[in-house]
């Protein structure tokens, strides 16, 4: 799992701030990348249990992209595939 401070432009639209009595838009909005692997067994159970955390019912809730992933390798043992995630 790694998770990164973004920002970055959703249906919220942006707010205004002032900076030295200048007014301004600020249409990028800080928010959560949380990028998650797991093996296929297990993604359905990953995905309800963010949905079931992370939903709120209100706009921001967020996304989920679900993706495939050709291979892992852990470098240090050379392992690839499921036995390289856990």
């Amino acid at each position: 799992m790694t998770v990164v401070e973004v920002r970055g432009i959703g249906r919220q639209k942006g707010h205004r701030e002032a900076y030295r009595g200048s007014e301004y838009q600020v249409d990028f909005l800080p928010k959560m990348k949380i990028d998650i692997i797991v093996p296929d067994s297990r993604m359905e159970i990953a995905v309800a249990v963010i949905i079931k955390a992370a939903k709120t019912g209100e706009a921001g809730d967020g996304k989920l992209f679900i993706t495939t992933i050709d291979d892992a390798i852990r470098v240090r043992t050379e392992e690839s595939g499921n036995s390289a995630l856990v």
